[in-house]
């Protein structure tokens, strides 16, 4: 994984270096719509705005579902399926399914109703807020369960192995956030070049 992480990000860099040179040979063959990323409009451009135009929604997306899935994947939830052997587990179990129950019942009152608050101003659930907000929900839906499950079961024997839990989720998608930084500026340079 570490190897594909790796040649696909040294692609990315390439491909940006290649385009700061083509921009500029392009635009100093009198090019029209073309801006070249090394005069003084393009440097200033690149480093004015080089970290608002990398926050996306998918940045904080991949952020929240990174910590959901260290949660998930250290409170021992996924064997929760298999059915429950011993007391603590059943006691989880419904737990974590009461809480699912609660959560997605409290979703549904606040985006299927008749005016609820979170339908556009149109009564559509896309866009609306509903949409804008379904990710960041549905992973705090996976973190709350799956450290009541935690929890519960002894998993997590304190909050700070919860938050601990959601650290290491961030860490084992690090690669990913590098990809990401890499692809974002080669696209927004891209747009800035030929837009």
């Amino acid at each position: 994984m570490k190897r594909i992480v790796y040649h696909i990000a040294l692609v990315l860099i390439v491909a940006q270096l290649m385009l700061i040179l083509v921009s500029w040979l392009l635009s100093a063959t009198l090019s029209e719509h073309v801006r070249s990323l090394l005069s003084d409009e393009g440097l200033r451009w690149f480093a004015g705005g080089f970290s608002r135009l990398l926050l996306t929604p998918l940045l904080s997306w991949l952020l929240l579902c990174a910590m959901a899935y260290g949660c998930l994947r250290k409170s021992g939830i996924t064997r929760m399926f298999f059915w429950p052997k011993n007391y603590r587990e059943q006691l989880a179990f419904r737990l974590t399914l009461f809480l699912i129950v609660l959560m997605v019942g409290g979703m549904i009152l606040l985006s299927m109703v008749p005016h609820a608050i979170l339908l556009s101003a149109t009564g559509r659930l896309f866009p609306s807020p509903f949409g804008a907000a379904l990710v960041p929900m549905l992973a705090f839906l996976c973190i709350l369960a799956s450290a009541a499950y935690g929890l519960v079961v002894r998993r997590f024997s304190h909050v700070y192995d919860v938050f601990s839990s959601m650290i290491a989720g961030l860490s084992s998608v690090a690669p990913l956030l590098l990809l990401y930084l890499l692809f974002m500026q080669l696209y927004v340079s891209l747009r800035y070049v030929f837009g």
